[in-house]
């Protein structure tokens, strides 16, 4: 694989320790993979941008596999890839792809309340979902993306996508599931021992199914989903990490009922244990 440049790109590069989800983070430095963060003007809109770019020798491939955060993410992407404009919805285990050739993505992961301002697509048809956005699909997002992919370099594209983001929050206020939905996934991922029910909704002051229509509604997940996706992104930081403690260690760590509980969750989303996926990380270092 050769360098790439990456003097014209904004934000920061992703960290191979930090919370990412990618099961093999040493690639994240292979694609000059970067955070670059949105106007403060549409946190409650936008998570996060982030950007990659790949040129692979001929006869490489790369099986990429994530452990998403529960979130719709948007990309424009080009080169060897499915589709220039693209809509993947939260996933319900690990989201995967080929990599190949060579390529760059801009890609915007939404916050909940996101989804509902800038598409008529609901969350729960968009489950396990990566779909290329066209006209027929939905002709209001299909104009939003094509106007910010209408410019070149991850800096301009971030600019014009602050803005015309902005302007579709001005036309459509947030809804309160929205802003709900905002605040449990901001709850779970900031307290990782988090269990949903009854005291996720206390602390948030609203009702147990208050919790589960909002994330139903913005991310097409309910609220324990939710929890063990974020969970298990911290379960593969820490398996990939130097140093990583014993699972049992790890499982009382994270609020796993015991190492069995934490097993069962990573190997169903995973599709791999996690004791096979750490050797697998210590193989590749």
């Amino acid at each position: 694989m050769t360098s790439l440049d990456e003097r014209a790109t904004p934000g920061r590069s992703i960290r191979t320790d930090e919370r990412s989800g990618v099961l093999h983070p040493v690639n994240l430095e292979r694609y000059g993979a970067r955070w670059i963060d949105p106007d403060p003007a549409i946190a409650e809109v936008v998570d996060r941008y982030w950007h990659v770019r790949w040129e692979l020798t001929t006869d490489e491939v790369i099986e990429q596999r994530i452990v998403t955060l529960p979130a719709v993410t948007l990309s424009i992407e080009h080169g060897d890839v499915p589709a220039d404009l693209v809509i993947t919805g939260a996933q319900s285990s690990v989201w995967s792809r080929r990599i190949a050739g060579r390529g760059e993505v801009f890609a915007m992961r939404l916050r909940p309340a996101g989804l509902a301002i800038l598409t008529d697509l609901g969350a729960v048809s968009l489950i396990d979902q990566t779909l290329p956005v066209t006209l027929e699909l939905d002709a209001r997002l299909h104009a939003l993306l094509e106007e910010i992919a209408a410019v070149d370099g991850a800096d301009r594209r971030t600019a014009a996508a602050n803005r015309v983001i902005a302007d579709r929050l001005a036309q459509h206020a947030l809804a309160d599931d929205g802003r709900l939905a905002n605040r449990v996934l901001d709850d779970v991922t900031a307290r990782l021992r988090t269990r949903a029910g009854g005291a996720l909704a206390e602390r948030l002051g609203v009702s147990e199914r208050a919790v589960q229509r909002a994330l139903q509604r913005t991310i097409g997940l309910g609220p324990k989903r939710v929890a063990r996706l974020v969970r298990l992104q911290e379960v593969a930081r820490v398996l990939s990490s130097p140093g990583a403690p014993d699972l049992a260690t790890l499982a009382v760590e994270l609020g796993y009922t015991d190492q069995a509980h934490l097993h069962r969750d990573f190997r169903a989303v995973a599709g791999v244990t996690p004791g096979t996926y750490a050797r697998a990380i210590r193989a590749l270092s």
